[in-house]
């Protein structure tokens, strides 16, 4: 059922305020009984979702959400993890009116051959409309410069007493004007092998018709499971926590069935004695339950 604005086309006075954010958290497991496994489980994940895989599934994400990327920052860090923010708009800007602070990308498109921005440039030098309307979004550009951004955190995890260790990964794209983050969903979940996920999303700001009418938001929305695939959502158990009065949706979400090969790291399930794989995945359901509750249960 599509809201009063969705219905009606109503025409917006200025820009669409309405501030988006999603933020979606996976987890990923694994058995490393040993301290050298242990080092080479956080060696493989370290390169695995380094810097630069990060970036190409931000740049992704902001091709889906139809955003044109302004800035890319990128580090890797010792002894591990990673971090990326993209900083977008959400139309087309003539390039001469961003910012000289941002890069758009062109660092990263160069190191993988594919300078998209100047291809961009070109398109906007041999089509004046299209210069003519970007050139109005001038405003845009500096509404959308501390409001639209995806930003991604690596979080590799092990303790030497304790033979599983956990790989986490936090997204948060946030979105102002008529962007919305939720189509994103699919394409995150399979980006990742994800044993649990947590996903927050949120509206914030209102947006007024020309008659002066606030709209606190632009879409509806009863659950973030509704924009997850059905065949996603079979191998998991979710439970949602929502607060619709105040725009806030919650969703979390924990594999149901546990493959034990899936698990273990430079080791065949076949070489462990049967008591022992019951063991280990007695102890890795318990450490997941553990991490999707939040709390120390065992």
């Amino acid at each position: 059922m599509m809201n009063e604005l969705e219905r009606n086309k109503i025409k917006l006075y200025g820009f669409n305020n309405l501030t988006k954010t999603l933020s979606f958290n996976i987890y990923d497991i694994c058995y490393a009984e040993t301290e050298r496994e242990q080092k080479d489980y956080i060696a493989y994940i370290d390169e695995q979702y380094n810097s630069e895989r990060l970036t190409k599934i931000l740049i992704r994400v902001a091709e889906m959400i139809g955003a044109q990327v302004l800035n890319i920052s990128k580090q890797d860090y010792e002894p591990q993890g990673a971090s990326v923010n993209v900083l977008i708009a959400e139309e087309r800007i003539n390039p001469e009116n961003i910012d000289k602070s941002c890069n758009r990308g062109k660092p990263f498109f160069e190191e993988i051959g594919k300078d998209r921005e100047t291809e961009k440039i070109e398109k906007n030098k041999n089509s004046k409309e299209e210069g003519e309307n970007a050139s109005q979004d001038t405003d845009t550009v500096h509404a959308h410069l501390d409001k639209s951004h995806i930003t991604v955190h690596t979080f590799p995890e092990y303790h030497p007493d304790n033979s599983i260790s956990t790989f986490r990964v936090d997204i948060d794209i946030a979105t102002c004007g008529e962007i919305s983050p939720l189509n994103t969903l699919n394409y995150l979940i399979d980006s990742f092998d994800s044993d649990i996920i947590t996903i927050d999303y949120r509206i914030r700001g209102f947006t007024r018709d020309i008659s002066g009418k606030k709209f606190f938001t632009d879409h509806n929305i009863t659950s973030i499971q509704d924009y997850i695939e059905p065949e996603k959502l079979k191998i998991y158990d979710a439970i949602d926590v929502n607060v619709y009065q105040s725009n806030i949706f919650h969703t979390k979400m924990l594999i149901k069935e546990i493959e034990l090969q899936n698990y273990l790291f430079n080791q065949d399930v076949y070489e462990i004695a049967p008591k022992k794989r019951l063991e280990i995945t007695d102890r890795l359901r318990k450490e997941m339950i553990e991490i999707y509750s939040g709390m120390n249960i065992y």
